[in-house]
């Protein structure tokens, strides 16, 4: 089978982004971009993102998981750690965050490297989540292979009457990791494919540097 895509056109025209007008930081950036996408284009989730990790197979994956916190430190996401990607930064830390909001016509792409955050905080978090999140947390040994659905539904069951009236405990493979970030890039769409680009990179006196890049 074979399909011709080549007439996909699309005209960027909904807003822009001069040099000029950029903070130092770019965790300020995003935070502007992120609340202006949430308020004005979100009808998904503005939190969704890919993660782009090494595996331990030598190839790139991506996959998307949810943004929970930021901060001017990093990018905090929730996750099995001994699932195939909690396996692939254990390896190797680099990893690589994207966020595209087709509405608004914006990308972003965060490079560094990731972290797991301290056990308190994902504590906190663990206890913060609906009830049936936590249990999907201890039924789901992520990415390992399953008999079929009904064993994972039947397991939910059990712990279910298990912890009737008791508190869910975060278990000890399950948590946050944090990306802290090395380079930026803010994508906006424009008009004749002259889309705007600004990279943003850390030095190593922990001020940023920031360049416009050709589209």
């Amino acid at each position: 089978m074979e399909q011709d895509l080549s007439n996909y056109r699309k005209s960027y025209e909904k807003s822009e982004l001069l040099l000029e007008n950029t903070p130092e930081n770019p965790v300020e950036l995003f935070q502007k971009w992120f609340f202006e996408v949430d308020n004005f284009f979100g009808k998904d989730e503005t939190n969704a993102m890919t993660l782009s990790t090494i595996g331990l197979d030598g190839f790139p994956k991506n996959r998307v998981v949810l943004l929970k916190r930021f901060t001017f430190e990093g990018f905090i996401f929730y996750t099995n750690y001994e699932s195939e990607k909690g396996k692939a930064i254990a390896q190797n830390p680099n990893v690589c965050l994207s966020f595209f909001w087709h509405g608004a016509e914006r990308q972003i792409i965060i490079k560094g490297k990731a972290e797991k955050i301290a056990e308190n905080l994902s504590d906190g978090y663990f206890e913060s989540r609906p009830r049936g999140s936590q249990l999907g947390a201890l039924v789901s040994h992520q990415s390992e292979v399953l008999p079929n659905r009904e064993y994972l539904e039947q397991k939910l069951l059990e712990l279910e009457k298990e912890f009737v009236g008791k508190e869910i405990p975060r278990p000890a493979y399950w948590g946050g990791y944090i990306v802290k970030p090395d380079e930026m890039e803010f994508w906006q769409g424009r008009p004749n494919r002259l889309h705007d680009r600004i990279s943003y990179k850390l030095q190593p006196d922990y001020n940023w540097i920031k360049n416009r890049l050709s589209p």
